[in-house]
């Protein structure tokens, strides 16, 4: 009893028809769904579950289940649906984009200070940062203008699949140190943002993306702080 997650390829879907495979106070199960499940620094996505009845049940959180299931978490005391029921599974598009533009944000972050590892990082709504091994913190005033570039430039943003024994060839693309990529399955999914030829940033991330630099939109950096001898933390903040 698994999850289809739709969201993965297609992060454009913001709703999808599935049957219920279980429901409890842990959560709501589906067959299939569009709910991003929180992991990799990204939230899980809200929203809600229409019902046969024309109710609906709103879901405010979604995270991993067992065995390869979603979690549709609902308030306590919430009505729940029965095994087998038909409902209609619509995320808060708004917010979810707004995740999508800063985790592709922080993507490109990443591609600009290339070699150095990724401590540690969070995707908020309209904010987001990462934390870096650096023993100095870098310029913030040509982050913001590279930042503003690729954003300008319009790269594309896709993904691929590679087996676990490609990444074990290419320790690099692993950025994040505190963030691993899930093994088990025999393949990871990368997101890489530029050509196929010559990519821009290419690493293992299971998260929501937008299609192309563009749509990230005007984002800066608010804030550079040290968090250790060896560690600087750089906030974003997307605007609009």
């Amino acid at each position: 009893m698994k999850t289809e997650p739709l969201f993965r390829d297609d992060a454009t879907l913001r709703s999808c028809t599935a049957s219920v495979l279980s429901a409890g106070p842990e959560g709501i199960v589906l067959d299939r769904t569009v709910f991003y499940a929180q992991g990799g620094g990204q939230p899980g996505d809200t929203g809600r579950l229409l019902m046969p009845d024309g109710s609906a049940v709103a879901v405010i959180d979604t995270v991993k289940g067992e065995g390869g299931t979603i979690l549709h978490r609902v308030a306590p005391g919430t009505p729940l649906p029965e095994i087998g029921a038909e409902v209609r599974a619509e995320i808060d598009w708004e917010r979810r984009y707004r995740l999508m533009r800063m985790h592709t944000a922080l993507h490109l972050l990443c591609s600009l200070l290339p070699g150095t590892a990724v401590t540690g990082g969070s995707i908020g709504d309209g904010k987001g940062r990462l934390d870096f091994d650096l023993p100095e913190p870098p310029d913030k005033e040509r982050l913001n203008a590279a930042l503003a570039s690729l954003v300008a430039e319009d790269h594309p943003v896709g993904t691929l699949w590679i087996t676990e024994e490609e990444l074990d060839a290419n320790p690099g693309l692993v950025r994040t140190l505190s963030v691993k990529p899930p093994r088990g399955t025999g393949r990871v999914r990368l997101v890489r943002i530029g050509p196929e030829a010559t990519p821009i940033d290419l690493q293992p991330c299971g998260g929501t993306h937008v299609g192309s630099t563009r749509e990230v939109g005007r984002v800066t950096v608010v804030k550079i702080e040290n968090k250790g001898r060896q560690n600087r933390r750089i906030a974003l903040a997307l605007e609009g």
